[in-house]
């Protein structure tokens, strides 16, 4: 296989495995971090009034298109009531109904938000406002303070920026004073500068929302100015002319529609109240990737049982071990008794702890090597020598356990958990090599997969990298690809170096 498909089969798993990590870590919101908590808001409306003798109909005007947050759920509390949501020119709208009841009533609407950048305003371009029909004199203050503004701007963003500055300036024309005379409240001055706008053929429309912060028992919704510049909505402080919305700031509804009504009930008081609470990120991660219908959360490991996620939780660290005994062997000079039983033994120091397991091992495979050394004098055959050496492993592990149970040492209870069969395999590998090559090398073959099982271990054990590889599981190619490159070396290893310095002169 030639090296040019070697390097692109590297370069394709890692874009592969990068590409759906950036995806799920920037677009979808997984934590790279493990324990990671995300701030939500939950927003409270609570609609109050007396009802009448007839049927009652309650309509309240929800969000959208909120531009920095997005919907993790909504609810409605009512005792009784028939409940629906529909969609009307401004946006949304939940409606209550009820054929008849008595007494105070309150309703309630709730919704759960977080914050999120990539949620943007999505709207349509609107067509162009017709011109309003304004009676005199109004009109012709209208016209004069759209020619002025016109001739001081150059696009709708400047116009606009013009206009809020003329008509806020406290030494306004007469024109201005005119138009703002009969604005009595925050919504009316909003609205009047709509007018204006659209005489000027500028798509113009008043935002009101909520300005979040914690713990707010009573929030009174903001009016803000939208603009449409043709391509996109802006957004203005209507009092300062400032562009961009405030931090935080919750559209709620657009439009000049009113935000509660109700039929046949009086007296209707509407309050908004606002908390701030944490969640854990990998929850609001599945939850966007649900509202979006993508099939990697769908599909994720998180949609399997608790159970099972443990036991791959465990499992997906494997291959970081096997990286480390691809590093530690063809680019260290490691010599190790077998292929991956120095990361089985490491997954074993996950129950004993690493010095219990160093000691409680060295101990099997002494024990085991002595008695296999024994067993050499009744000259077995191969299967038989391992089923015997088997049961002698099965033996000293009972016998360990119960001793260190009566020293009071409960670790040593754990020893049970070491794969039985891989340490059958190393005293036998260590036996072999023993009578073949002499104990010096047998001894360095163990000390050698002691060390590399040291080590995987320890990575193994990083609690940011157990969250980081179970989360984004598809980084394992990118460990893939490593591996296969780390396979194409054919260099000096490190533990070679001091074996050729004499070659080398130095």
């Amino acid at each position: 296989m030639t090296k040019r498909y070697v390097y692109l089969l590297v370069a394709g798993l890692t874009a592969l495995g990068l590409g759906v990590f950036l995806y799920k870590w920037q677009y979808l919101g997984f934590p790279v971090a493990s324990k990671q908590q995300t701030p939500v808001w939950t927003i409270e409306t609570s609609i109050k009034f007396d009802s009448g003798p007839g049927s009652i109909k309650a309509s309240l005007q929800i969000p959208t298109l909120t531009p920095g947050f997005k919907m993790l759920s909504e609810h409605n509390v009512s005792k009784g009531y028939g409940f629906s949501l529909n969609y009307v020119s401004g946006g949304r709208e939940a409606q209550w109904a009820v054929r008849r009841t008595d007494g105070p009533q309150t309703i309630y609407y709730r919704r759960v938000v977080y914050e999120d950048s990539t949620s943007e305003q999505a709207d349509t371009t609107p067509p162009f406002p017709p011109q309003p029909v304004i009676r005199e004199p109004l009109r012709t203050a209208v016209e004069v303070i759209v020619a002025d503004v016109r001739d001081h701007s150059a696009d709708t963003a400047s116009f606009t920026t013009e206009l809020l500055r003329s008509v806020n300036d406290p030494s306004a024309s007469s024109n201005v004073e005119l138009l703002l005379a009969d604005a009595g409240s925050s919504a009316d001055f909003v609205e009047t500068l709509t007018t204006i706008l659209a005489y000027a053929r500028i798509p113009a429309r008043m935002i009101r929302g909520l300005v979040l912060a914690d713990q707010q028992r009573h929030v009174d919704p903001l009016p803000w100015l939208e603009v449409h510049d043709g391509d996109r909505w802006l957004y203005f402080n209507p009092n300062t002319g400032e562009q961009g919305l405030p931090d935080r700031y919750m559209v709620w509804w657009r439009g000049n529609a009113p935000l509660v009504t109700v039929e046949g009930g009086n007296n209707v008081e509407v309050n908004f109240a606002v908390r701030k609470n944490y969640r854990d990120s990998i929850s609001i991660a599945e939850n966007r990737g649900a509202l979006d219908g993508s099939a990697l959360v769908q599909f994720s490991l998180f949609s399997l049982p608790i159970q099972t996620q443990a036991v791959y939780n465990v499992l997906l660290m494997i291959p970081i071990g096997a990286l480390i005994m691809v590093f530690m062997r063809n680019m260290v000079g490691i010599d190790a008794f077998g292929t991956f039983m120095p990361v089985l033994i490491a997954l074993s120091f996950r129950e004993t702890q690493l010095v219990w397991g160093l000691a409680l091992f060295t101990m099997l495979v002494a024990l085991g090597l002595s008695i296999r050394f024994l067993l050499e004098r009744l000259r077995l055959l191969l299967v038989p020598r391992l089923a015997a050496v088997l049961i002698v492993v099965v033996l000293l592990m009972m016998t360990i356990s119960v001793v260190s149970h009566k020293l009071g040492m409960e670790t040593g209870l754990s020893v049970a958990l070491f794969p039985m069969v891989i340490i059958a395999m190393t005293i036998e590998k260590m036996s072999i090599v023993w009578e073949e090559r002499g104990a010096s090398d047998a001894i360095k073959g163990g000390a050698g997969s002691m060390l590399v099982a040291c080590i995987a271990y320890l990575a193994m054990g990083l609690h940011w990298l157990e969250h980081l590889i179970f989360t984004f599981p598809e980084l394992l190619l990118v460990v893939l690809a490593i591996v296969i490159l780390m396979g194409r070396y054919t260099g000096y290893r490190l533990t070679e170096l001091n074996r050729f310095r004499a070659i080398s002169g130095s």
